[in-house]
């Protein structure tokens, strides 16, 4: 069992959602992607698009892409604080990522279905 395995059991629908509503928010992966390459961080999201190895992220880096915002929704979402939701998503996001962009293909443009792959990835 992977960590994003571990952590959506333990915190259940409340991280799916709130996953998927963070995902949505940022236009869906490639607008996740675009906003990291922004940031200089190319390499790292494009390692989760790709089909090799996942590269590593800081909860610092996660908030500095992410900022306060869509953290603290998380974070309200979870029950947690905004400290312990970029952890998450520093555990989280390259997983779920890599679990969306399989054969390291980003979704189609139109969004459509992110809910779906979301759902789909967090019953693995």
């Amino acid at each position: 069992m992977g960590l994003m395995d571990s952590v959506l059991n333990g915190l259940g629908d409340q991280a799916a959602g709130g996953l998927g509503d963070l995902l949505q928010s940022q236009g869906g992966v490639a607008g996740l992607a675009e906003r990291f390459g922004g940031a200089g961080l190319a390499d790292t999201v494009q390692s989760w698009i790709g089909t090799g190895v996942n590269a590593n992220i800081s909860p610092e880096q996660i908030a500095q892409v992410l900022g306060s915002g869509p953290i603290a929704d998380f974070a309200a979402r979870l029950g947690i604080s905004p400290e312990q939701a970029s952890e998450t998503l520093a555990g989280l996001l390259p997983e779920a990522v890599d679990r969306l962009t399989p054969g390291g293909q980003l979704p189609s443009a139109d969004g459509g279905g992110l809910a779906d792959l979301i759902g789909g990835f967090m019953r693995r």
